[in-house]
């Protein structure tokens, strides 16, 4: 994972871990890798994986149990509004770029369909 220097690390890592939730790579109810193994593979302090942590168990997002580890939450209602959280953040980018670029709101929406079209065509033709 690369960092960008505009923002703190252990927020970057609440954004990462949060994305690992809402696509399934660490499921409903499933254990979480050790700080100190997720410091290593990312090249972190722990106290930094810590944080981010935290800050997701403060969300609701993950909790801890004393002897076994920390865990994604079960409620399917937390992660849903996770995802939609992350939704609104890309579509906030995108709308922005877009202003930025003198894209009127209809251009921008055709842009958004044809590649959401393309994409979904790709995607099926790759598991063929």
């Amino acid at each position: 994972m690369e960092f960008d220097t505009k923002s703190p690390i252990w927020l970057q890592l609440v954004e990462e871990f949060s994305r690992r939730i809402c696509v399934g790579e660490w499921q409903t109810g499933a254990r979480l890798p050790g700080v100190r193994d997720l410091a290593a593979d990312l090249k972190v302090n722990p106290n930094t994986v810590q944080r981010a942590l935290a800050e997701l168990d403060r969300q609701g997002i993950t909790y801890s149990e004393r002897t076994s580890g920390r865990f994604v939450t079960e409620n399917k209602d937390t992660i849903s509004a996770l995802r939609t959280q992350q939704a609104f953040a890309s579509a906030d980018s995108y709308i922005s770029a877009c202003i930025g670029l003198g894209i009127d709101t209809e251009t921008a929406k055709q842009l958004i369909a044809d590649r959401w079209d393309e994409i979904l065509s790709g995607v099926s033709e790759g598991t063929k």
